[in-house]
């Protein structure tokens, strides 16, 4: 059983150090909270048994470091904003300047009627 937990507590340590650092960073906290309850699980078990602890404290080291990355990320950090109003601004002028160029057309035997 202490084989177990330390297997799935490796397993999401290391998810939780991988997804810390692509930008969807906030989804590192949830293998890392699990590698956390697994390897205190593993670490019951092992001082139950009196077995070696060492794999379960790489487990605890690559949690905190997948911990401590994602939450600098998350603090320091900034959201790119883009600015809504120029690229409005810039929609409306190249709608205009289609409504224009069609205007232009001479087209033989049709009316063309532009809703504004």
């Amino acid at each position: 059983m202490r084989k177990v937990f330390i297997i799935l507590g490796l397993l999401a340590a290391i998810l939780a150090v991988l997804l810390s650092v692509i930008p969807l960073f906030n989804l590192a906290f949830v293998p890392a909270v699990l590698a956390l309850i697994f390897g205190v699980i593993a670490l019951y078990l092992s001082n139950k048994s009196g077995a070696s602890k060492k794999i379960i404290h790489y487990i605890f080291l690559l949690t905190i470091i997948s911990l401590v990355y994602a939450t600098y990320k998350s603090i320091f950090s900034a959201p790119e904003v883009v600015i809504t109003e120029e690229l409005k601004e810039k929609e409306i002028e190249s709608e205009q300047d289609a409504i224009d160029e069609l205007e232009e057309l001479d087209i033989e035997g049709e009316d063309i009627i532009i809703d504004e």
